[in-house]
């Protein structure tokens, strides 16, 4: 029975490879030497008791979050302080603006006043020995506001210029009339518009543009433009410069050429003025009605100025209580 109970695949000699006399006392000396390791020991904790780790240390990490943290918020802080003071500059720039047109509507109110009452005209400019005095007053900085300022110097400029054409146009007609004696007549008409147009056009168009800026009146609007279109015109013809009217324009200039070449050259430079200002008034037109239309004038609001300046003005009550006057005594005269 020994013989069937044995275990045919074990070899004959049973060899147990870690009954090695090496292996057996190595395992045997490093179970002595090793134990079992507590760290709650005495042992273990007298050995370990002066390695002990710090609270800073240990909460190291969540101080630098924590400093991040900060200066996120400083930042944002920081950013809303200059937001405001941004809008703070913006305000201050706003009301300086209001201030100084507040203080513009001022000076203009205050230099109306002066005008009605003790401001003294002062154009044009005599001198004070002339025995003839200024006749109008005129202040651009005073009267005039900011945004209409420029277009009524540029209407001042034109009408000296205007002035100056006519002028130059006196000689060109005199050069005209002094190389064929058959143009006499266009030199008499020349010193004629000389005399006349340029007093008549500071009083018909640049004294109105010049009122309705400075008390935006939709009847000195209205009456500008009725005269400004008519001096357009005029300035046309002046232009084309047809002979015998008194204008050095192209026609008589290059009528001109095989007579007298210098004549014509004269004559030429007239009629380049001429068109200038052709030009000019064509433009500073347009640039007034887009002025005009801003300033909410109207028709019946020039009609209702008229009415108003009619019926309030001294002159026209006493003529027209004289003739109410006459009248009456007249009728109860005839009814005696």
């Amino acid at each position: 029975m020994s013989g069937l109970d044995s275990n045919p695949f074990v070899d004959p000699v049973d060899i147990n490879p870690f009954q090695d006399a090496s292996i057996t006392q190595a395992t045997s000396g490093a179970s002595e030497t090793s134990g079992e390791f507590n760290p709650f020991s005495a042992t273990e904790m007298g050995t370990h008791s002066e390695k002990t780790i710090p609270i800073s240390a240990a909460s190291s990490q969540p101080a630098i979050l924590q400093t991040s943290v900060e200066q996120s918020a400083q930042a944002s802080v920081a950013a809303g302080q200059a937001n405001l003071i941004k809008q703070q500059e913006e305000l201050e720039k706003k009301a300086a603006e209001l201030d100084k047109k507040e203080q513009e509507l001022q000076n203009r109110s205050a230099g109306r006043a002066l005008n009605t009452g003790a401001k003294e005209n002062n154009w044009p400019p005599l001198p004070s020995f002339s025995p003839v005095k200024p006749c109008f007053y005129q202040d651009f900085e005073v009267d005039i506001p900011e945004e209409y300022r420029s277009i009524c110097k540029r209407m001042y400029y034109l009408w000296m210029f205007h002035s100056a054409t006519l002028f130059l146009n006196v000689l060109a007609c005199l050069a005209y009339f002094s190389a064929d004696s058959q143009y006499g007549v266009d030199f008499g008409l020349s010193i004629l518009w000389f005399i006349l147009f340029t007093p008549v056009s500071f009083i018909c168009w640049y004294r109105p543009i010049y009122k309705a800026f400075r008390s935006d009146s939709s009847f000195s609007f209205f009456f500008f433009f009725f005269v400004f279109f008519f001096q357009v015109a005029v300035y046309i013809i002046q232009t084309v410069g047809i002979p015998k009217w008194g204008n050095s324009g192209w026609i008589a200039s290059i009528s001109m050429i095989r007579v007298n070449l210098a004549v014509a050259v004269v004559m030429m430079v007239v009629a380049g003025f001429f068109t200038v200002n052709s030009i000019l008034a064509v433009t500073l037109l347009k640039m007034v009605h887009s002025r005009y239309r801003r300033t909410g004038a109207s028709f019946t609001k020039a009609q209702q100025e008229f009415s108003h300046g009619v019926l309030t003005n001294r002159t026209v009550q006493t003529a027209a209580t004289s003739a109410a006057t006459s009248a009456a005594v007249g009728a109860f005269g005839r009814g005696n």
